[in-house]
C-alpha cells in the first residue's frame, strides 16, 4: 500500500485500482479507516476521534491532490505523488 503522507503518527495510503468510491486509507496504531475523498467521511473502519478530525482537516486541504492520486491509481503502474503532511 503506497504511503502518500504521514503526520502525527497517522499514515495515509492509497491502493492501485481500488474499489469505488474514490477513497484513501488512514492507519493510526492498531486502528484503520477508509475515508471517502469527496465528503471526508469514514466509509469503513474507525480511528480515535482526534485522529479522525486531523485526517478530515488534512483531506479538505488536499482534496484536489487526493483526487489526482486517485486518477493515477486507476492506471497500470501508477506513480503516486506524496502529499504534504498536516502542519
Amino acid at each position: 500500500m503506497p504511503e502518500i503522507s504521514r503526520f502525527y503518527g497517522i499514515i495515509i495510503a492509497m491502493f492501485a485500482k481500488d474499489h469505488v468510491p474514490p477513497h484513501f486509507h488512514a492507519l493510526y496504531g492498531e486502528f484503520k479507516a477508509i475515508f471517502e475523498i469527496e465528503s471526508g467521511e469514514i466509509i469503513e473502519g474507525n480511528l480515535p476521534r482526534r485522529a479522525v478530525r486531523l485526517v478530515q482537516d488534512w483531506s479538505e486541504i488536499h482534496k484536489n491532490e487526493l483526487f489526482a492520486n486517485w486518477e493515477e491509481s486507476l492506471k497500470n503502474n501508477p506513480e503516486f505523488k506524496k502529499i504534504d503532511p498536516l502542519k
